[in-house]
């Protein structure tokens, strides 16, 4: 009859007496899923914390429960009606502006708006006032813009040459996030504002932005969307809800955020091999505790439990301290990452976030710590006396099962938060053939080790043969060493290819000067002005009309954007409205790739040149077709030639080039940049086009540029910061396989100090057994490193992959030195061990 099980009860009464209050032989343990967990429950903190904020804003962010755009026209009388059959109507105007005070210009994002402006929530103002639309001949400023023309409360500024008084300095307006991308700061007036500055004349860029408040806030407002769209077509306006107030800055958080948990749950995966070295290590130390009870008649069950409950106690005193910790880090996070967020998220807890990243950990712990459990259970108590000499044989039967539904459980979590499925299965899928392509190295070193001639230096043989003998900890100190050097060539990596995309999409070198609405009439005008100040300037000047693609293909087969359920990533200019012009030329920058252009003078049928890059995307070529919308126009050109446009500088560089017969007809400006020769002051040419050119919107871009830079490199720093705990976990995993190793190697190196061997011989051999494996490993990090660092920069943030190789090589070097330093660091307690003590105590 077998024996009577161990109650739990009487389990965790051993289990509590053998456990040191201090988790002493279990701290690596405790480590690794602190930094893991509290690394998951910050990240997971963070951005619930924003995604909630933008949630439960959503009416304050849109400024109404809907909104309905347009371009280069407001909504007709019959739009207006049917919108005001759900609510409240505001309607409004988007343009770009400029605001002058004597010889003080600044380009400002002008937003006019109605008399029930807004909708939802109260502009705030710097004096502390709650306001809502200004009234007529008096605008809210921003603070920037106010500080640029040194200007206050009460001062008389010029907004698109109309004379104006600032009532109030904007402190924080609720519908920024909703505002989209600007050249300048927000500048608050009165709807009739930009008609009596001439800003909405026939071909100038604006856009109107219409909102409702609903009679009914419970009101579904995708319905309301349908039923629009059907009575005035797809393609009548853009349209936005109070669910998805800021999509661009929802999905900027959800990708940062999947990559910093991927990071997270990179980290721990790394510290899982710290665990299960930990646990082994823990074990070992109480191999004649687990004999003595086996003596004692405890059956492989009851040794299961009890420590099952020590190694369960302690992996949740680890994770609830990371959950500690990640709560109380997630405010300085948010400070630290400044301008990257787009609201004050506060100090909130996400219940959501803490359990997932408790799930996380215990998950990490039971799939490492399983097999080493397993293990100490399976073995009779004469097998655990000989563990020294006669090392264990592992036994996947007994922890196969625990540790495959661990992994699907991890996974199905990681899926279940991810908002790009396929790049975390991804990411978990390189992983694992990380583990275990590390792994099979790490046998391979031993199995060669084994096999290689022997040195005929004694120090260098012994070396060696620790690569291979019973007991060695190659295989987790290759983990340990490879996760680690992996890490490192990551980190430079991004940093180098993020650095190279910030270089490369913000150069150094751009225009001096981007000058919007040029009136057609006045090219020559514009010209001249510009060349009387600044003698050798260069000045380009291009057609801009603003369209909407719908449709595309072949001719007899077009697909309807409106008909696509899902608008591929890269197909980015199928989503609304962008800019279009028409050239006699091939335009600076673009090299035809595919077809051919268009002759000077074309009256045939009209051509549009299309990106190839774009045309890939959607499946286009030369002699298909394109439809756009313009102004309310249907127009069709036959595509007549691909080609690539050069990205690098920021000068005019357009999707769609049509022949000027397509769509020169439909009312436009032009778009101008001006390029000054180098020395060149310009302090003197702004001022005189805001002057001579009123209704034109002069951007000055080196601020501009500036301002982008700062924001891509606080993204950079707050990537390596997150990546840093990846690092950080792999030298803890580091230090717990050489503290595993301990033990044996205390036998080694006292038994070679017997035979007289001197301390130096034996750092020598440690420098032999670490320098061997780190030597290989680099090789590897170096490939392994790059390919996620690839898949990182180019699959979820769709970057440009521009590493730079020398700093990468050079990081790597430093890797390798520091590790190794870290390895030895951590022998040095072998070195110092008395021959005497340590034989009476092995």
């Amino acid at each position: 009859m077998p024996d009577r099980a161990l109650p739990w009860r009487t389990a965790w009464t051993l289990a509590r007496r053998d456990l040191s209050a201090r988790f002493r032989g279990l701290r690596l343990l405790l480590v690794c899923l602190f930094l893991g967990v509290g690394a998951i429950a910050a990240i997971g903190t963070l951005t619930g914390s924003i995604d909630r904020e933008l949630t439960t804003r959503g009416r304050e962010v849109l400024g109404g429960d809907i909104e309905l755009r347009t371009w280069q026209r407001s909504l007709s009388q019959e739009e207006i009606k049917a919108l005001a059959r759900y609510g409240k109507v505001s309607p409004g105007l988007r343009l770009q502006a400029i605001a002058r005070k004597g010889e003080l210009t600044a380009p400002v994002a002008l937003k006019a708006v109605d008399t029930n402006w807004p909708l939802y929530g109260r502009l705030e103002l710097q004096d502390g006032r709650k306001v809502g639309a200004p009234p007529r001949g008096s605008v809210w400023l921003s603070e920037g813009t106010a500080a640029r023309l040194g200007a206050r409360t009460g001062d008389r500024i010029s907004l698109g040459g109309v004379d104006q008084r600032i009532g109030g300095i904007i402190a924080s307006d609720p519908e920024k996030l909703s505002e989209g991308f600007a050249l300048g700061d927000s500048a608050i007036s009165a709807l009739d504002l930009p008609e009596r500055a001439g800003l909405t004349t026939a071909g100038a860029m604006y856009r109107s932005a219409t909102r409702v408040r609903f009679a009914d806030p419970q009101r579904d407002p995708e319905i309301v969307i349908d039923a629009l769209a059907k009575q005035f077509g797809d393609d009548a306006f853009e349209t936005r809800t109070r669910n998805a107030a800021s999509p661009s800055t929802q999905r900027f958080v959800s990708r940062m955020g999947q990559f910093l948990a991927l990071v997270g749950l990179a980290a721990l995966a790394i510290a899982g091999i710290g665990i299960g070295g930990g646990v082994s290590s823990y074990l070992e130390a109480r191999r004649t505790s687990i004999a003595t009870l086996k003596v004692l008649g405890a059956t492989s069950g009851d040794i299961a439990r009890i420590y099952v409950l020590q190694v369960g106690a302690a992996a949740l005193a680890g994770s609830l301290a990371g959950l500690l910790a990640g709560v109380l880090v997630t405010p300085l996070l948010a400070q630290a990452l400044g301008a990257l967020l787009p609201v004050d998220t506060g100090f909130t807890v996400s219940p959501a976030a803490l359990l997932t990243a408790m799930a996380y950990g215990l998950l990490v712990a039971l799939v490492f710590a399983a097999p080493p459990l397993a293990r100490a259970r399976s073995f009779p108590a004469m097998a655990l006396m000989r563990a020294r000499v006669s090392p264990l044989a592992g036994n996947s039967k007994a922890w196969l099962l625990p540790v495959c539904l661990g992994l699907c459980a991890i996974v199905a979590l990681a899926l279940l938060n991810a908002a790009q499925p396929l790049v975390t299965l991804g990411f978990l899928a390189g992983a694992a053939a990380l583990l275990g392509l590390l792994a099979l190295i790490g046998t391979g070193i031993r199995t060669l080790a084994a096999r290689m001639p022997r040195p005929r230096d004694p120090m260098l043989r012994a070396g060696l043969a620790n690569l291979h003998r019973p007991g060695a900890q190659t295989g987790a100190l290759v983990t340990a060493l490879g996760f680690g050097l992996s890490a490192f060539v990551l980190i430079a990596a991004v940093q180098t290819s993020l650095d190279a995309n910030i270089r490369r999409t913000v150069p150094a070198r751009a225009p001096d000067f981007f000058v919007l609405d040029v009136p057609k009439d006045k090219a020559g005008a514009f010209r001249d002005t510009v060349k009387a100040e600044v003698p050798g300037a260069v000045v380009r000047m291009v057609p801009n009309l603003r369209g909407r693609i719908l449709a595309y293909g072949p001719r007899d087969h077009m697909t309807r954007v409106a008909d696509l359920k899902e608008i591929p990533e890269d197909a980015w200019a199928l989503k609304g409205e962008r800019g279009l012009t028409y050239s006699v030329g091939v335009p600076e920058g673009s090299t035809v790739t595919s077809g051919k252009w268009w002759p000077e003078i074309h009256r045939g049928e009209p051509l549009v040149s299309v990106d190839e890059k774009f045309a890939q995307t959607v499946g286009l070529k030369v002699g298909d077709y394109v439809t756009v919308g313009l102004l309310g126009v249907e127009r069709t050109a036959r595509i007549a030639a691909l080609r690539r446009i050069d990205w690098d500088t920021l000068g005019f560089n357009f999707v769609l080039v049509f022949s000027p017969n397509a769509i020169a007809d439909a009312p436009h400006n032009l778009a101008a940049t001006i390029e000054l020769p180098r020395g060149k002051a310009t302090a003197g040419l702004l001022p005189m086009l805001v002057r001579a050119f009123p209704s034109s919107s002069v951007i000055e871009t080196g601020t501009l540029l500036r301002d982008a830079r700062d924001l891509l490199d606080q993204m950079t720093l707050a990537i390596l910061a997150a990546a840093s705990v990846a690092v950080l976990a792999g030298l803890a995993v580091l230090l717990g396989a050489i503290a595993a190793a301990r033990a044996s190697r205390t036998y080694d190196n006292v038994i070679l100090r017997v035979l007289g061997a001197s301390r130096g011989q034996l750092l020598l051999l440690q420098i032999t057994e670490y320098g061997l494996i780190a030597g290989v490993l680099a090789v590897i990090a170096l490939a392994t490193g790059s390919a996620m660092a690839w898949a990182v920069i180019v699959k979820l943030f769709e970057f440009e992959w521009l590493p730079d190789w020398p700093r990468i090589l050079a990081v790597l070097g430093a890797g390798l030195v520091l590790i190794v330093s870290f390895a030895l660091a951590g022998s040095l307690p072998l070195l110092r061990a008395k021959p005497a003590r340590a034989l009476r105590e092995l």
